[in-house]
């Protein structure tokens, strides 16, 4: 599959998880920067008097492949990406050490 396609799976994963997320008290940014390929679901701002940041969703394409490098969603992002159309051989759970993701279904790097 193109990069192209992957970029709109991704953008399309991306605002899935932003409209779940936008009723939260958090405000959250979504950044696509489809130029370096880097995809991201973040908290920012303010709870009463307590500070927010974090990122929700983190999702790469490197070297034509999905990197999953965050996910803390209750979705399995990996499986959303099969169900558009994305073969398991060309996913990365990135936050996976390499040693680990030899006994999941999907790629190693």
């Amino acid at each position: 599959m193109a990069i192209n396609n992957y970029t709109e799976i991704i953008q399309t994963v991306i605002r899935e998880q932003a409209e779940l997320h936008q009723s939260g008290y958090v405000p959250i940014e979504t950044i696509l920067d489809i130029e370096r390929h880097h995809y991201l679901l973040l908290q920012v701002g303010w709870v009463k008097d307590h500070w927010v940041y974090g990122s929700i969703l983190h999702l790469d394409i490197i070297d034509g492949k999905i990197y999953i490098q965050q996910n803390n969603t209750e979705q399995v992002i990996a499986q959303r990406l099969v169900e558009l159309g994305v073969p398991k051989t060309d996913i990365v759970i990135g936050f996976h050490s390499p040693f680990k993701r030899q006994f999941t279904d999907y790629a190693l790097s």
